[in-house]
């Protein structure tokens, strides 16, 4: 058994955490902290895991979580991971950070989309945690920076593509859309039901800090610098992502080899699975699992390569892709604690 502590365990994606770390047949938490919520059970905050998991909230003292884990997840804003990145890896203990702070190879674009200063501690093995691209590094980091949601879906769906160099990589535009749970646990006037409900909106347009994140994911996979054109949307859901995304073909290449890359690329993984051909993911087939579902299409009219992903932004986009992370480090079945389907209906 391995021992975990989850720091931030109030907000949406710790609480996802906490709900399938206290499933998790090898983990036992032994700690969790709050800002918000010091000295509170955490089973009167969320009663839906009355009977599976009670423990009361601490504030945060790093050396005594050090002390009792093996393994430190932090669901915390950016900036706060990187302040005690440093003394969780000098003591040999693993870090798998949901937030921002280890996603960036570059400094610098860290620094400019994020306003915070970046200094990466002396020991440190970062790897940025997607599972299907990263694997044998991951076995092998003491830092895992987990993806964000957004660029969870976006670089699955474009993976297979970019590898085989099928399409160019110009123009490509991402058009994605999340429930509200994305914008995480604080209240906010934008996250208000008035304000959500029956209404679609675009934000952080030509903006938005998840776009510098799907470039060098993307660009490295392809092997050269890559810009593209992301739009996410806000819509009145609870949970899920879906990304629509357009690009062209290269010359010659047809749809039947597009299929048969992602056939071969995503050939073994549990948790892609590609719909079969006139069949698109749904945000409710993904509902509640570590599941990405990817559709593929072609519009003979303007020639665009369309492909569509959905995830579940809680889970492959956070806590579970973070569970899956955790197994790959200790050496566990990669499905284990995540082997179920999604909720339906």
């Amino acid at each position: 058994m391995i021992k975990a502590c989850v720091v931030g365990a109030t907000g949406y994606t710790g609480v996802e955490l906490v709900r399938l770390l206290s499933r998790h047949p090898e983990v036992v938490i032994v700690g969790i902290t709050s800002n918000n919520y010091a000295g509170r059970e955490y089973d009167d905050l969320y009663p839906s895991l009355k009977g599976y998991f009670s423990m009361k909230c601490d504030e945060l003292n790093v050396k005594e979580l050090i002390k009792k884990s093996d393994v430190i997840f932090t669901a915390l804003p950016s900036g706060h991971a990187l302040e005690f990145a440093g003394e969780i890896i000098s003591s040999g203990k693993k870090l798998i950070d949901l937030g921002a702070d280890f996603r960036f190879d570059d400094p610098l674009v860290y620094e400019k989309w994020y306003g915070k200063p970046f200094k990466l501690h002396e020991g440190v093995r970062r790897v940025y945690g997607l599972p299907e691209i990263y694997r044998k590094k991951i076995k092998n980091a003491n830092v895992i920076g987990n993806p964000g949601c957004y660029p969870t879906s976006a670089i699955l769906a474009l993976a297979p593509c970019l590898k085989y160099g099928l399409i160019l990589t110009e123009d490509i535009i991402i058009d994605s859309k999340s429930g509200v749970s994305g914008a995480g646990h604080s209240l906010t006037l934008g996250n208000l039901y008035a304000e959500c409900n029956e209404s679609t909106k675009a934000y952080g347009v030509a903006n938005h800090r998840h776009t510098p994140e799907i470039e060098q994911e993307l660009g490295k996979i392809c092997g050269k610098e890559i810009k593209v054109t992301f739009t996410p949307h806000l819509v009145p859901m609870t949970r899920g992502i879906l990304s629509t995304i357009y690009c062209n073909l290269k010359e010659d290449i047809s749809v039947k080899e597009v299929r048969e890359a992602y056939v071969d690329f995503y050939k073994g993984e549990f948790f892609v699975k590609l719909l079969e051909e006139g069949r698109f993911p749904r945000t409710k087939d993904t509902y509640g699992s570590n599941h990405c579902h990817i559709g593929l299409a072609y519009d003979e009219h303007t020639g665009k390569l369309i492909i569509i992903s959905a995830i579940d932004n809680l889970m492959k986009g956070a806590s579970g892709q973070a569970v899956q992370n955790m197994n790959i480090l200790f050496d566990f079945p990669e499905y284990m604690g995540l082997d179920f389907p999604a909720i339906y209906p």
